[in-house]
């Protein structure tokens, strides 16, 4: 049975996290691209689907290249970070099921159906990232999503040898640079945006 959290652990992940535009120099690791995977892979997905595939920019010249496809404003972010991912999702995902999700045949689900599939790998892929995002600032680091970036080039550079893999979205990592950041925005309160039903 999972146990509530403290206020700390809660700011941590949630109330005190920030969207950083910039990074200290810390050095973020192969160690520490394999702490924050062992978190996301077991967040939820539908029929444990698993449709991210992460690309991690640890060095100089692979996060050249993904700045390379980011808009204006993102590219100097990308070049600065200590780190940067990936986020694809493959549209192919159910080739997977059968070890992945063995209790029943899942692959059927999708064979011959890829709008299914594309929408699958959208919604569980996106589901994925945010546990990426939410396990970096776990273990101790912050990141930079953002979807200023040239999709087709993304594609062409990272994930050119599978072909079914499309990018979802990007994110810069490391130590946050609290100069790099603005005031926070607003965020909704319950009734805004919510109704019991």
């Amino acid at each position: 049975m999972a146990g509530m959290l403290d206020d700390a652990a809660l700011d941590t992940i949630f109330r005190a996290a920030r969207t950083y535009n910039g990074f200290t120099d810390a050095p973020f690791t192969q160690g520490d691209a394999r702490a924050i995977y062992d978190l996301v892979k077991m967040g939820p997905t539908s029929a444990n689907q698993q449709p991210s595939r992460f690309v991690w920019c640890l060095d100089q010249a692979s996060r050249d290249t993904l700045a390379g496809c980011a808009s204006e404003g993102n590219a100097d972010k990308i070049r600065k970070a200590p780190a940067a991912v990936v986020i694809g999702m493959d549209e192919d995902f159910h080739e997977q099921l059968p070890w992945l999700f063995p209790h029943t045949d899942a692959k059927a689900w999708f064979a011959g159906d890829p709008e299914a599939r594309k929408l699958s790998a959208l919604r569980n892929g996106s589901l994925q990232g945010a546990y990426l995002i939410i396990a970096a600032r776990a273990l101790g680091w912050d990141s930079g999503p953002m979807s200023g970036f040239n999709a087709d080039k993304v594609n062409a550079a990272f994930f050119a040898d599978q072909p079914k893999v499309k990018v979802n979205f990007i994110a810069t990592l490391g130590k946050g640079d609290p100069s790099s950041i603005f005031d926070r925005s607003p965020r909704p309160e319950f009734d805004v945006f919510n109704r019991i039903a």
